[in-house]
Parts: structure tokens; sequence; C-alpha cells
């Protein structure tokens, strides 16, 4: 049969490259018997080449079957040959059309006498892990184990990085013993998977026990092995034994890069420890370890976390002039950081420029900006964006609809979060606990504990246990509806249930106490918090600040002020206006003055409320403020004072409108009369510049149009002439003591002659 082969293959060389080419008469029988086709591959095993051309060519023939016998015969040939790559197709081929089973009983078997049993089941091993099959390479090695078979060291590092993958602790203890047991001879890279596994799970312990091993073994830590160390040890938190590894490393000769570094950048970020990770980015520029997007994304991620988004827009700058190109995670921290601070355009804006460099915006980027909008109470807006969503390759997902369907439900609006609710499952998705609480907090809001009952018994119908959260959410309702001693029971309820109650639920129960005037009972919870290793919040500070300021109880808030710069959290712009409101309310006026300069400095921008409490205060204070016309108080000498304060205007850079010949007159009367006279102008040379007492410069630029003309001077004016309102009242606040004082005094004068 060779020789009739080579003579065939002779007299037609194209012969078998085509499946098309006809059947020479004298191979039919071939193509039709699998017991004589194997036959035929073994006489040829020398010119494998050829055997794996007729193979493929019988393989589209009509009446041809496969068979198992036949694909071990083709498998034996071709990896004895060392033909890999075709043995590695033949291989597949097998797997594909569901042989491979069938073959590797037959060869473990010793159903057929092969010469390369090891070496095919190796290769059968090494295509199911390419396909990330791990249930066929577990029944693949087992077998081959318990036959007595030693596994390819390479083979069974894929199956251990497929089981830590997946997470899978006691499996990978369960190969590697047996592993060992069979004598296949680990590598460093079966020990630094291992190890990165058991890293992940925070198994430390095991981690230097397989360190120790290693180095028994004669295996020496590689890079590898290092940064898998270093990222366990900063998941479990232990970042000087971390940093230690680091410098183990450079007194070994070892190169650090970023994926050394970033894992303990992520550490300190994470902690708050931002000083120490800025420290740890600079030393990895002078070791050489030069910082990735990722890097740069932690750092950013550490900053906004805290509020610092300023800080986190220059690290933004400098990954761009380093040409390092910022990703979607890159854009959605900044955004995060915005909205978490209430700068909802900033975050538009974001967008807006993300898009602009061709980056697709992530289901989190409209999710986050959503959250935004929803907390500023812009549902309409966050409604548009999640069609918007819709009509684009980014689909709303569960986190989406749970998000608008909670701004509708602190909006009060429940029909639309139910609407959004029935959308959601008309979508094909799946309701989860966050949706189920959403709903929970409608209904609680409402003040329907039956039916927000009612809503958690469907949840554990859905296998949705109560977890923390879901107490969280029905603790702040029922406290809310005043019910505290069921607040407090249902506290009681969650430990016994094996639920943690955290910072939130006693939030909720202390704010509780505090509306109710109940501050002792809220101080002992307080208490009790903090010995179980709970810490308190911004928003549990918060709340105490503004009942005890709001109380006059000013210098115990001061100390809940200076307790939380301490722990170092940072003060938002609801604690600094719950201070103001209450120094404003006892007559506090320079602290009130001395807190608004605190938050400028501190980056926190006042609100509209802010201004309303320091506005409202001075108009209580009766300041007085009279608004003329220029004209008339020419024509009829209108009450300008010597102790007045008179305020003269100027818009525009080109025109100076607002110097017209009756305003200069009346500039000239007030002069006259000796007020203080004071220009608010937007062009230093301007004649109401020159001849005022003092001025300030708006500096707003040129005039682009109308509209701006008006709006850009007008709103710059108005800023100007609330701060000076402001700061006047400050001052009439601080005197009113010393003018006391002297009345006092001149009334003691005569009896002291």
């Amino acid at each position: 049969m060779e020789d009739l082969l080579l003579r065939t293959r002779k007299e037609k060389p194209f012969l078998f490259r085509f499946g098309n080419d006809a059947v020479p008469g004298n191979l039919g029988g071939v193509v039709s018997n699998p017991g004589l086709l194997i036959k035929v591959l073994y006489s040829i095993r020398d010119s494998p080449k050829m055997a794996l051309r007729l193979f493929r060519w019988v393989e589209v023939q009509k009446g041809f079957t496969h068979s198992e016998y036949l694909f071990c015969a083709a498998l034996d040939i071709l990896v004895g040959s060392g033909l890999m790559s075709s043995a590695y197709w033949m291989a597949e081929r097998a797997v594909v059309l569901g042989y491979s089973g069938r073959v590797i009983d037959v060869l473990v078997g010793g159903s057929v006498e092969c010469k390369n049993l090891v070496g095919i089941l190796d290769l059968l091993m090494w295509v199911y892990s390419k396909k990330d099959d791990l249930r066929n390479c577990s029944v693949l090695f087992d077998k081959m184990v318990k036959n007595g078979l030693q596994p390819d060291v390479k083979n069974c590092n894929r199956i251990l990085r497929m089981l830590r993958d997946r997470g899978l602790v006691d499996p990978v203890k369960q190969l590697y013993g047996d592993m060992v047991e069979v004598g296949v001879k680990p590598t460093i890279v079966t020990f630094n998977t291992m190890m990165d596994l058991f890293c992940k799970v925070g198994d430390v312990k095991q981690v230097l026990s397989l360190l120790s091993e290693m180095q028994k073994g004669g295996y020496n830590p590689n890079v590898v092995t290092y940064n898998v160390m270093i990222n366990g040890l900063t998941q479990k938190g232990e970042l000087s034994h971390a940093r230690g590894l680091i410098l183990d490393m450079l007194n070994r000769g070892l190169k650090v890069s970023a994926l050394t570094y970033n894992p303990l950048v992520w550490g300190y970020c994470e902690k708050g420890m931002l000083v120490e990770a800025l420290i740890l980015g600079e030393e990895m520029e002078r070791r050489g370890a030069y910082r990735t997007v990722s890097t740069y994304n932690m750092l950013m991620h550490g900053f906004c976390k805290q509020g610092k988004v300023k800080s986190a827009r220059q690290f933004f700058s400098v990954m761009l002039k380093t040409n390092l190109m910022p990703d979607i995670i890159s854009y959605n921290t900044l955004i995060y950081g915005h909205c978490q601070l209430g700068n909802i355009n900033e975050a538009l804006l974001l967008l807006s420029e993300l898009r602009s460099r061709n980056l697709v915006p992530s289901v989190i980027t409209c999710n986050t900006i959503m959250s935004g909008l929803c907390r500023q109470g812009k549902l309409e807006d966050a409604q548009q964006l999640k069609d918007e969503m819709c009509r684009c390759a980014t689909a709303p997902d569960v986190v989406t609809f749970t998000i608008l369907m909670h701004g509708y439900v602190h909006a009060g609006n429940l029909l639309l979060a139910e609407k959004l609710f029935e959308e959601m499952l008309e979508q094909g998705l799946e309701p989860d606990r966050f949706v189920y609480t959403a709903r929970i907090l409608g209904q609680l809001k409402l003040g329907d504990i039956v039916r927000a009952l009612t809503l958690q018994e469907e949840m554990l119908a859905k296998v949705f246990p109560p977890d923390v959260v879901t107490y969280n959410i029905f603790v702040n309702g029922i406290a809310k509806l005043g019910n505290l001693v069921e607040a407090c029971e249902l506290l009681q309820k969650m430990i016994l249930g094996g639920v943690m109650p955290d910072h939130i639920t006693y939030t909720s129960i202390i704010h509780a106490h505090l509306e109710l005037g109940n501050s002792k009972k809220a101080m002992e919870l307080f208490s009790e918090m903090r010995r179980k290793g709970l810490l308190p919040t911004v928003v549990t500070y918060t709340a105490f600040i503004h009942a005890l300021a709001d109380e006059g109880r000013l210098e115990i808030a001061y100390i809940y002020f200076l307790e939380m710069l301490e722990s170092g959290l940072l003060p938002n712009v609801i604690t600094y206006n719950a201070l103001i409101h209450g120094l404003c309310k006892w007559r506090r006026m320079d602290q009130a003055y001395k807190y608004f300069a605190m938050m400028e400095e501190k980056g926190v921008h006042a609100n509209k409320y802010t201004y309303t409490i320091l506005i409202n205060t001075n108009a209580e204070l009766g300041i007085p403020v009279t608004l003329e016309i220029t004209s008339d108080l020419d024509d009829r000498q209108g009450p300008i004072y010597r102790e007045d304060t008179a305020v003269f205007v100027s818009q525009s850079v080109f025109c100076q409108s607002g110097e017209t010949a009756d305003t200069l007159l009346a500039l000239d009367y007030a002069l006259e009369i000796g007020a203080l006279c004071v220009g608010i102008t937007n062009t230093v040379g301007s004649a109401i510049a020159r001849n005022a007492h003092c001025g300030v410069h708006i500096n707003v630029g040129c005039e682009i149009g109308v509209v701006s003309t008006k709006v850009r001077p007008y709103t710059s004016q108005i800023v100007v002439m609330a701060m000076m309102a402001l700061a006047i009242g400050a001052d009439t606040i601080s005197n009113q003591a010393r003018r006391e004082a002297i009345v006092d005094g001149l009334i003691d004068l005569p009896n002291m002659c």
C-alpha cells in the first residue's frame, strides 16, 4: 500500500491537496474502511506530511466516518514526528468533533498501542486549557494521575491558572499535592501562580510557606514573585511589609516597575494616606518605574474620594504632558469626584471631552452622572440621559434603573418609580436587592410600613436575604417616622440575625434622636458606635453639629467639628452651613464669617444656602441699604450723609456704560458730602475708578454681544456688592460689644469724678 501511495503520488503530485480530487480506483477502500485507513497511515508514518494530507483528503470524501481509533493513529504519527502544529490541529479537530473523550479513554485504557501516549494526552490537555475548559482539563489530569502517567508541568500550571482565576483554593491545593505525588517537579511559575491566589484570598501565611518551599527547591524569587506578594500584602492592608519587599527586590538587583508600585499606590490611596502615595510616586520615577495611566487613575481616585478634585485634575494634566492618554477610567474618576461635590456641570463637560477624544462613555460613566443629577433633583435631565443611553451603544443596566428609581422616590414621585420598575422588567433585566430597597424606601416615605414589609417578603422569596443596606432603609425610614423604639428593636434584630450594623445604621437613629432634641441619647449611641469599631462619617458629625449649633450649644458643636478634622474627615458644604447657621442664629457673626472664609480656603464652595443664611441674618440685623437713580439724586439732592458708603457701577470696557453725565454728577455730589465712594468698574482708567476713594475691578473682559454686556458684568457686580454687604454686617456685629462698652463707660463717667 505504501508503494501504491508513493507511486500514485509520483504520478499525480497534487493528489490529496484538494478535497474535490477524484478518488483513485485503487484507493477507494481507504475511504470506506477506517481500519484499512489506519493501517495505511501507519505504513507511511515515515512520511508524516503525506499522512496528514491523506487524512485531510479522506476526511471530506463522501461516505467517510471518523473514529477515535483513527484520531489516535493520526495523533501518534504527528506527535512522534515532532510536527506539533499539525498535531495541535488534529487534537483540536478531535475536541471540536466530540471525539476527544473517547480518544482519551482508548489511550488510557490501553485499547491501542501508542508510543506517544503521554505526549498526545498532554496535547489534548493543552487544547482544553486554550479553550478555558477547566472541567475536561481536570478530568484528564485525574485519569493520568490515577494511571501513573506524569502530566507536563506546563499543563499543570495552566490548570492552576484556571483554578486561580476562579478563586478555587481547595482544588489548587489538591492539584499541587497530586503533582508532587506523581513526580511532577514544580517550576517558579507553579509557585507564583499559587502565591497569587493565596494573596488574593488574604492567606499570607500560606504565601510565606510557599516562598520557603520554593527557595528550598532551589528557586530564587523573581520579579513576578515579588509583584505577587506585594499585591497580596497590600490587599491585606500590610503596607509596611509590602514596602519592605520593594527594598528587598532592589537589594537583590531585581528591576522594579509600575506593576510593582501600583498596588502600593492603590493601598495608600484607599487608606487616605495621600502624602505617602505621592512620595511613593516620586520614588517610582527615581527608580525608573515610570507611572502608567493606572498609576494616575489610582492617585486621582484617592484625591477625589477626599473631595480634592482640583488636585486630581492636576494629575490628569500631568498625564497629558507626559504623552499618556487618559482612558475611560480616568474620566470616570474625575466625573465621580465632581458629582460627589455637586459640580454636575463640570461632570457634563468631562463627558463631552471624553467623546471628543473618541472614547465611548461606559455604563459607569452614565450612571455616575445620573446619580449626580438625581442628588440635585434634576430628574428630567437624568431621565434624558437614560433615554440617550437606550439610543446609543451604552445600554442601561439594573444600576441605571435603581439610581433613577431612588431619585423619583426621594422626590416623592412613587408612580414614576414603579413605572421604571415595570420598564426594567420589560427590558429583561432581573431586579436585585437594591431595586427592592428603593421600592421599600418609597413605601416607608409614604409611611406604609405594611407594604414595605410585604416587599421585604418578596425579596426573601427571590433569595435576597436582608442585608445591612435593607436594614438601614428600614431603620432610617422608621426612625424618620418617629418610631425610635421600633428602630432600636430593629437594630437588635439585625445583630441577632447575624447582620452587623454599620455607621449608616447608627447615624440614622442618632439623627432621629437629635431631631427630637434628645442629644443625650444620641451621644450615647455615638459612643456605642465607636466602641464597636465603627467610624463616624461626615454625615454623623454634621448631624451633631447642626443640632447642637441650632440649640446654641456652640462650644460642643466646635468640639465635634475639631474632632471631625482630627480624624481626617473633610467637612462638606452642609457641615459648614450647619455651623454657620447656628453662629448666625446666636449672633456670633465674627465666627460665622471666620468659617465662611475657612470654607473657601479649604476649597469647599459656598452654595445658595450659605449666602441665604448670611444675607438673611444681615437683613434681620437691620443693615440699611438704599438704591438711588442717579438722575433723581442730582435733581432732588437726595439723602447722602458723611457716614454713608456710596457705590457707583461701571460695566463696559469700551463704552464705559453707566458713566453717564448724571452718574458722574452724583459721584461729585457724594464726594462733596464726604461719603465714602466706592467704584465697581470693568475699566481701570474709567472716570469712576479715577475719582472714587477706592474700588473693585471686576475684570470680566470685553463685550462680545448685547446679552453678555448685561449678564457678565451684572453677575460680577452682584457678587461684589453681596460680599461688601456681608463684610459690613460682620464689622457691625463685631463692633457692637465695643460700642456698648463705650456707652456704659460714658454713663459711669460722672460717678468717677
